[in-house]
């Protein structure tokens, strides 16, 4: 392989890691289906690496691999049409559709990935089908590393996967954000995936790390969207506490890939910014007058991350953080 075909071959790869996902979800969206949206996707990066070196990579690439996906689609429905005459009716209308260009806009597909989270949450699952499904769909895990966060056998876990994919597809289930009325209810799962994703980062499984950025950084991010489409105080004070562990990141492991305790990690290389964004959500984590719901007063964390006085350190404190992680475990999942 060249170095030029190398070059594009490690760019297309980025892509697929930061934005397959996002692509994945608008696909379900436009095909209706996981299983021929999951085959799209992949067809769109195969073409995405025979045609991205000779015509260069797309302006916004994550459209691309969209459309590209959507046409592969199409075609292979009409291939398969002859066996089965919904395929020809689906390949129709989305061949007639216009395409039009707010499907591809950055805040169309941030709205697919909140409908799939919450598809993959529906209360007509089981619960575990549901973790297991978010945790496959919406944030790329393998059944090994979603096993591991289940501590269950991997064959296991790719049964929940495709009991709950065949559910969605016989059942019909509408592939949409919940009411705002029915948000609360269908909160509890997603956040206990937010936890989970966020987990596996700091044990993680794979790999030759013992933390994984793209993990910590992807529960951060779903922790944003969910906090900015329902200010919850329990989704807040999660991701407030996110945000503090994730700011001593480059401290947590020593150059030569070694684990550092917290009492003995350099103060200087943590993320003051990260700090400061974190202390800011859980200052404010308890909700205004007619907000989604209330806390009741047993469900009130027993510590918060207290300001260190004096300077110069400016990060949590060992006990703050430990303390407030495993209350806020516990009164979501073990109380």
């Amino acid at each position: 392989m060249s170095e030029d075909a190398a070059d594009f071959v490690e760019r297309v790869d980025a892509v697929y890691r930061s934005d397959s996902r996002r692509v994945l979800a608008t696909l379900i969206r436009l095909l209706g289906d996981f299983d021929l949206a999951e085959e799209a996707l992949h067809d769109a990066f195969t073409a995405a690496l025979e045609r991205w070196p000779r015509d260069g990579v797309p302006a916004n690439p994550r459209a691309w691999l969209v459309s590209a996906g959507r046409f592969k689609a199409i075609d292979g429905m009409r291939r398969r049409a002859r066996f089965d005459a919904s395929l020809a009716k689906l390949a129709e209308r989305l061949d007639t559709d216009t395409g039009d260009s707010a499907w591809w806009e950055e805040e169309a597909v941030e709205d697919d990935r909140l409908r799939l989270i919450f598809t993959c949450c529906r209360p007509a699952l089981p619960q575990d089908a549901q973790l297991a499904l978010t945790l496959r769909e919406v944030c790329g895990l393998t059944t090994e590393e979603i096993a591991r966060a289940f501590l269950t056998a991997p064959p296991a876990v790719a049964q929940r996967i495709v009991r709950a994919k065949r559910k969605i597809r016989d059942a019909r289930i509408p592939y949409e954000v919940p009411s705002r009325a029915d948000l609360p209810d269908r909160l509890d799962t997603v956040l206990h995936v937010v936890y989970l994703v966020f987990n596996e980062d700091y044990f993680a499984s794979s790999g030759a790390s013992l933390t994984r950025s793209d993990l910590s950084g992807e529960a951060i991010r779903l922790g944003r969207l969910l906090v900015e489409l329902l200010p919850d105080p329990e989704a807040v004070g999660l991701l407030a506490l996110m945000l503090l562990h994730e700011s001593r990141r480059a401290a947590r492991t020593s150059p030569a890939g070694e684990l550092v305790l917290l009492d003995d990690q350099d103060h200087s290389l943590w993320n003051r910014d990260q700090i400061a964004e974190g202390r800011r959500w859980w200052s404010g984590r308890w909700p205004r007058a007619g907000s989604a719901r209330t806390p009741s007063k047993g469900r009130s964390p027993r510590c918060t991350p207290r300001r260190p006085t004096p300077p110069p350190r400016t990060g949590p404190k060992s006990s703050d953080c430990t303390t407030c992680w495993r209350g806020w475990i516990r009164r979501r999942w073990w109380s």
